[in-house]
């Protein structure tokens, strides 16, 4: 999600699918052919997340709905944005991504496309000309919603996730509680989280706050995957996360909010327009 812009706000506080089919195969020495036994229910965390990877890989693409909020607070005063947008992402080994959506802040908005093809990722944001640069850049990966890649960021959470199946639907979660953050920085998860906050944070250091990364707390971090225990379709993604960073004897509150909804598969071909490339 896009960084908000946050200095002049800041000194103004300062002064004040995979149905999981049986599979039918022929018994040798049987006297007819029966089906083999259905495929066992996933039970693991691990276990639903590989049926939704498969799920999600078998098809050419998805549609996807971003709704987001970014913010901070110090002294009662609030500087926020939210952002909202279409992703259409293909699959495959040369996956490519386009997003149409638009970023509001103090009332005013703007809006942002962005395109992701061959490791590179196209930006433009209101009448501002194209900017470029690899997707792995902070810079740019800040600036990408990809729902697809909360599947990898699961499997690298290993043993961080959890399980639940509250109301007919299978949840993935990874979690940390509030704390210091040296505490719980080496999780894969907050590790995610730090990466968000940097762009805020480097623009609050620029407007002079220099509090030291050992000195920053964790509100709280929290991604958590939605899964159709039928199709284990991704319906939804939501990331979530809380610093608190001390300034001047107070403490500046970050939010960051988005959630992804899967809306539909996508058929088309996502392609970089002629110039960009």
């Amino acid at each position: 999600m896009v960084a908000v812009l946050l200095a002049a706000a800041l000194t103004g506080c300062a002064g004040a699918a995979d149905e999981g089919k049986p599979v039918a195969s022929a018994q040798p020495g049987a006297r007819s052919a029966q089906a083999a036994p259905a495929e066992a229910e996933p039970r693991t965390a691990a276990e639903f997340l590989a049926r939704a990877e498969e799920t999600m890989a078998g098809q050419k693409g998805w549609t996807f709905a971003v709704k987001g909020r970014e913010g901070l607070v110090l002294s009662g005063r609030a500087s926020s944005a939210t952002y909202s947008a279409t992703v259409r992402r293909t699959t495959g080994e040369a996956w490519a991504l386009h997003s149409t959506g638009a970023t509001v802040s103090k009332g005013v908005s703007r809006s942002e496309e962005i395109y992701v093809a061959d490791g590179t990722a196209y930006v433009k944001k209101g009448a501002a000309g194209w900017e470029h640069g690899p997707v792995t850049d902070p810079e740019f990966a800040d600036k990408v919603e990809d729902p697809i890649a909360a599947l990898d960021a699961f499997r690298e959470y290993g043993d961080e996730v959890t399980l639940a199946q509250p109301d007919g639907r299978v949840e993935l979660r990874a979690r940390a509680a509030s704390g210091p953050l040296t505490g719980v920085r080496d999780r894969a998860v907050v590790q995610k989280a730090l990466r968000e906050l940097a762009p805020t944070l480097r623009q609050l250091r620029a407007a002079g706050v220099t509090t030291p990364e050992s000195a920053i707390a964790v509100g709280g971090v929290e991604e958590l995957l939605v899964i159709n225990p039928s199709t284990y379709r991704v319906t939804a993604h939501t990331f979530k996360c809380t610093f608190l960073i001390p300034y001047d004897g107070q403490r500046i509150r970050y939010e960051q909010d988005v959630t992804e909804r899967t809306s539909g598969t996508y058929d088309e071909v996502v392609a970089v327009p002629e110039g960009l490339g």
